[in-house]
């Protein structure tokens, strides 16, 4: 029988392809296991060293706490809207500081840096828009705090509507030197930002808005330099200095690669300013005035008008034998219409024979109807001679809101039961007036009423008109103690300046001062703890400076700036391709898909 050899060798050959596949099976699954167990303790490791880090960091942290070190507070503030909603209202307030009564002058060159920092890191541009206003909020009540004990909470409404203003103005910090600028955008900033600055500046220097106070060119009054750049472009030509400026320092803080341009726009401005320093020709002077300002002091309790009519009269009659030419009161020295008092005519008539020169004297009162307007309130310049009144007269033009008239009182008239608003409105003349002393060749006077020196656009008229001498009647009673009185003494300055006419500033209780036809101050100016009377020797000056001539140019121009902005904005957004279907919307370098406002 013959025996199948070659079946057992198959059977063997298949036995040992199923322990050669079970031997490999068994490997990956040792091989599976032994890559859990050193994922295992990889996880372990990085555990313990997790642990170790966070104690590191716990035992750094109570360390930093035990030496008193603070934590990153700063990061976490910019994060949350609450913080970065106080540091705008607080950066925003930092430059009143550079407005007397500090005077901090170099100040106003880096006030707003902080404010800029804080607009260009907004996530968004509507964010920024919102930090604009709030800033804008810090920035009314802090230059205008001394009206808090006026105004009260009124306050706090008005710097929030006005705040509103420079919404606008955050985003075009935003827009230009948010996220990474390129040094083109970072250039263009430095003309267009200041520009945006002077169009709020303009817009809150209507009367209705509260008048020009507050203007950062303003901050400059002392310094010669900036006083002849005012001789140029008024204060608004200052203001683009300062502005500039800042938004220079801006750029070299934040925008490392666009420096060049931040350090030439810086170049620039110290150039301008030099040229203009060295070239602009001085006011050619022409003669002197004598002119004396009665300055009563604080006169409380009954009968107070009274009582400070017979103080200057006092103070005044002092003055005979000084070879004056003028004899200047404060605003509301006189509180009856001459007309209705002869009485106080005639006693002003005898002091001014008794100085030898007219007097110029300012009545608040109550005026009957008749061929010189409409009864009601006025607060008028009334020249009066050694017969009396001589009929020159100017009656107050723009008043101040809700000081002396309520705006929209129907609407508003509730104000005055929460502040000192006025509680009847005082009427307003209709044209300026120049008043002309008597003799061959008599001084010619531009008189202004109080806040109306604010105005650059007043004095400048009167200049135009041939006035010599710019007088300001003023009172500050109402706020002694506070910043307002310098404030309000040191625009004269510009004004003078703006207009290369010199300017008296008399006022009831200081501060009373004199500025010659280049803004400079002629002798010592009187305090708010004075009650006298100063005599001034007074340069006058004759020609046109170059803003008299030519107005409010850089305002113009600023327009144009923006002008060409938003025209450079609007054919760049129409040769913008549109997305086709599907396709993702281009986004700005401000933000991504991912991330909006990034």
């Amino acid at each position: 029988m013959r025996i199948p050899v070659g079946r057992p060798k198959r059977r063997e050959g298949l036995e040992g392809h199923e322990q050669q596949e079970h031997g490999e099976r068994h490997e990956r699954v040792e091989q599976r296991e032994r890559v859990k167990l050193r994922d295992r303790g990889e996880r372990v490791k990085l555990r313990d060293r997790g642990e170790r880090r966070d104690r590191g960091e716990c035992h750094q942290r109570v360390k930093r706490h035990d030496r008193g070190e603070s934590q990153p507070f700063t990061r976490l503030a910019l994060s949350s809207p609450w913080w970065r909603g106080l540091a705008a209202v607080a950066a925003g307030a930092l430059p009143a500081l550079a407005f007397p009564e500090p005077s901090l002058w170099w100040f106003a060159y880096v006030a707003l840096v902080p404010w800029m920092l804080l607009v260009r890191s907004a996530p968004t541009g509507r964010r920024a828009a919102v930090e604009g206003w709030l800033g804008g909020i810090g920035f009314m009540i802090a230059v205008h705090h001394w009206l808090i004990p006026s105004l009260h909470v009124f306050i706090v409404v008005i710097a929030a509507l006005l705040g509103l203003m420079w919404g606008p103005w955050g985003w075009l910090v935003w827009s230009l030197l948010g996220g990474t600028p390129s040094p083109g955008r970072a250039a263009a900033a430095l003309a267009i930002v200041p520009s945006g600055w002077l169009m709020i500046e303009l817009a809150r220097s209507w009367e209705g808005l509260g008048g020009p106070w507050g203007l950062l060119g303003a901050t400059q009054w002392e310094v010669s330099p900036a006083l002849k750049l005012a001789s140029v472009g008024g204060v608004w030509l200052v203001s683009l200095l300062v502005l500039a400026v800042n938004t220079a320092v801006t750029v070299l803080v934040a925008v490392p690669h666009a420096r060049t341009a931040a350090v030439g726009g810086g170049l620039i401005c110290a150039l301008t300013t030099t040229a203009v320093w060295m070239w602009v020709p001085q006011p050619g002077q022409s003669g002197r005035a004598r002119v004396a300002v009665v300055q009563p002091g604080v006169v409380d309790g009954m009968e107070s008008v009274e009582r400070r009519f017979a103080r200057s009269e006092e103070l005044t009659r002092q003055l005979a034998g000084q070879n004056l030419d003028l004899v200047v009161w404060g605003e509301s020295s006189v509180g009856s219409d001459l007309r209705e008092r002869p009485d106080l005519a005639a006693r002003l008539a005898v002091l001014s024979r008794a100085v030898g020169a007219e007097l110029l004297v300012n009545v608040d009162a109550r005026r009957r109807a008749g061929g010189t307007g409409t009864a009601g309130i006025y607060k008028s310049s009334v020249l009066v001679g050694p017969q009396g009144p001589t009929g020159d007269r100017y009656d107050k033009m723009r008043l101040v809101p809700f000081g002396e008239y309520v705006p929209a009182r129907a609407l508003l008239g509730w104000a005055t039961s929460v502040g000192k608003a006025a509680g009847e409105d005082r009427l307003r003349g209709s044209r300026p007036v120049v008043m002309v002393l008597p003799g061959d060749g008599g001084l010619r006077l531009g008189p202004l009423v109080c806040f109306e020196s604010a105005f650059p656009d007043m004095s400048r008229r009167l200049a135009r008109d041939g006035a010599q001498l710019l007088i300001a009647q003023s009172a500050t009673s109402s706020f002694q103690g506070s910043w307002a009185p310098e404030q309000h003494a040191s625009l004269a300055a510009l004004r003078a300046a703006e207009s290369g006419r010199p300017m008296v500033h008399a006022t009831l209780t200081g501060v009373s001062a004199v500025y010659g036809p280049d803004g400079e101050r002629v002798g010592g100016p009187l305090g708010t703890e004075s009650s006298t009377a100063a005599v001034y020797d007074i340069p006058l000056a004759r020609g046109t400076t170059p803003y008299v001539r030519f107005g409010d140019w850089p305002v113009y121009g600023a327009l144009a700036v923006l002008a060409a902005l938003c025209a450079t904005e609007g054919a760049r957004s129409l040769r913008r391709p549109a997305p086709g279907p599907g396709e993702p919307p281009v986004h700005t370098t401000h933000e991504s898909a991912g991330r909006p406002g990034r």
